[in-house]
């Protein structure tokens, strides 16, 4: 591995607290980029809070929908002594509030929506800004993993962050400069993307760096967590900010990944390598006294291998286990091409399944506030922040979900058989959630958990642990550039799927909700499909194993027979 990073600022400050314990160093690791990649996520949330905001009724089901849930509209409405109450319940609304908040014209317009999303057509272009997002954010991907090979992963990762943070501000304070140009925030969305394609990449081969392959399916499972977690702070922070002005909801998110960019620059430690400590491929260092040993790993990991292929970021050449192998491959310094990177056993399967499986993911993700804050749940419409509070129930299921996920594949050693199996019930909790969660708000809310553990839970597993048992096949023959190659194939076709869910809904939504789901339904049940023959490879092994099991047992309860029978024949 070339040595050009430099130990990061903050390292003595971690060297006093981890001291040379490679255990406690991994995990303020895992801590790290849990952050920072929860980070990514809170800042991609706000677009989903403020939605019905900015289109409050354009094409809702519900037309009397009372819109009066904001400072400025209660100013509107000339209620003053209102205004005073909830400045003296609120000690700082003066920051929030602009400054022209007296200028009933405006406040009204804003009470309204915002130009040019609360004209007709205003989903659509909700929508398109989804997709520019996203769309930037795909071919970003492609190109994220390769850059991060040649530059040091913690400067990569601070840009991105620090660049996000800029650009999700930037969208905030169209709010303050009154712009209402579509171009302007299809460019700061677009740009935003980019930045956001730094994330994944990094923090996933920083991970690969510091873990081995010990429980991949779980630890990662946990760790993954991440997203969700990002997206609950993401929609507690935004909404809890909305009622003074939607800009908020972007600004502090905003702030919030530059802070966290800091945190990178200052305490990140992208290899253990570079701390003095030893790898945990190096063989006997590491992990090996700190967990049960490399050989119990390397049995999961080539078990887990041939049933799993999948995306996600790159732990490219930044790939510790790679590296070890490039030192016994003849050709290690020649790259898989893509086209012989799609040949890879399971690239294809698992690239096109994720493709619907994060069109579902991420259709919730833009689009869940919205939907809920124009549907009547028993009888009751509710307001934009209590509709992005409730929103993260899915997200915590999702928790669960990817948690459920990697312990059942570790558990079962069949990545697609849980991977597909989590797929296929999605669809009914699809229909039932549709069909059903608008009758009380407790179905409402176990629905929504029950929906965002199916759907998340095969996300989360694809994107890591069956990204890590790809990137170390054993038809890649020790070459280390597969693995950015491979997960970019997978991640880009999965991210191109994002970017497609979210732009549909705006458009479908028009013509109404059921058509919506019914897409949704049909996206889920082709990302099982597309695993139909990995499924049934797993299935097959998993048969072939159990007969050959079976007859382990008869020969040696056969053979123990023989033995006894001498002596039976004796005795008569």
């Amino acid at each position: 591995m070339d040595r050009f990073r430099s130990a990061p600022p903050g390292i003595r400050v971690a060297r006093a607290i981890a001291g040379r314990n490679f255990r406690v160093g991994k995990g303020l690791i895992l801590v790290i980029t849990f952050i920072a990649y929860a980070c990514y996520h809170a800042s991609r949330k706000p677009p989903s809070i403020v939605k019905s905001v900015l289109d409050p009724e354009t094409g809702s089901s519900n037309p009397n929908i009372n819109a009066i849930d904001s400072i400025a509209a209660i100013a509107v409405a000339g209620n003053a002594s209102a205004v005073q109450e909830i400045a003296i319940a609120r000690p700082l609304s003066w920051l929030f509030v602009p400054r022209d908040a007296s200028n009933a014209a405006r406040l009204q317009s804003r009470a309204a929506g915002w130009a040019p999303f609360n004209e007709e057509g205003g989903k659509s272009r909700l929508g398109q800004i989804d997709v520019a997002f996203l769309a930037c954010y795909a071919l970003g991907m492609f190109f994220a993993g390769h850059l991060g090979d040649r530059l040091d992963l913690r400067i990569f990762l601070t840009m991105g962050m620090v660049g996000s943070g800029t650009f999700v501000c930037l969208f905030g304070l169209g709010y303050w400069w009154n712009i209402h140009s579509l171009y302007y925030f299809l460019f700061v969305q677009m740009i935003a993307g980019l930045f956001q394609a730094t994330g994944w990449p990094s923090v996933v081969a920083i991970v690969g760096n510091w873990c081995g392959k010990s429980k991949r399916g779980l630890i990662m499972g946990v760790w993954n967590a991440h997203t969700s977690v990002g997206n609950i702070v993401g929609s507690l922070v935004g909404a809890a900010v909305l009622p003074f002005g939607w800009g908020w909801s972007f600004l502090l998110p905003g702030l919030l990944i530059m802070v966290g960019g800091v945190m990178v620059y200052l305490f990140l430690v992208v290899d253990p390598r570079d701390v003095d400590l030893p790898s945990p491929y190096d063989g006997g260092g590491g992990e090996s006294s700190s967990v049960q040993g490399s050989s119990d790993e390397e049995e999961e990991d080539e078990a887990g291998s041939s049933s799993s292929s999948s995306l996600v970021s790159d732990r490219d050449d930044q790939d510790p286990e790679a590296q070890v192998r490039k030192n016994s491959s003849p050709g290690r310094d020649q790259p898989v091409g893509f086209l012989e990177a799609w040949v890879i056993p399971g690239v294809a399967p698992f690239a096109f399944c994720l493709f619907f499986s994060k069109l579902v993911a991420y259709t919730f993700l833009y689009w869940l506030p919205f939907y809920v804050r124009h549907t009547r749940i028993a009888g009751v419409v509710l307001s934009d922040t209590t509709a992005a509070n409730l929103s993260i129930l899915f997200d915590i299921g999702g928790v669960f979900g990817g948690v459920l996920a990697g312990h059942l594949s570790d558990k079962l050693n069949a990545r697609a058989i849980t991977a597909a199996t989590f797929t296929y019930c999605a669809i009914p909790a699809l229909f039932f959630y549709h069909e059903f969660g608008a009758i009380s708000m407790p179905l409402n809310a176990g629905l929504m958990l029950a929906l965002g553990m199916l759907v998340n839970g095969p996300y989360a597993l694809i994107t890591t642990a069956v990204s890590a048992d790809l990137g170390t096949h054993s038809s890649l023959s020790g070459d280390a550039r597969a693995l950015s190659t491979v997960t970019a194939i997978i991640d880009g076709c999965g991210s191109a799927g994002a970017a497609v869910g979210p732009l549909l809904t705006g458009y479908i939504s028009e013509q109404g909700w059921d058509n919506v789901f019914l897409m949704l339904m049909a996206s889920a049940f082709m990302a099982g499909l597309l695993l139909s023959r990995l499924v049934v490879n797993e299935a097959a092994e998993k048969i072939r194993g159990l007969r050959e099991a079976g007859k382990d047992s008869s020969s040696r309860a056969s053979s123990s027979g023989d033995l006894s029978q001498p002596f039976i024949n004796g005795k008569g």
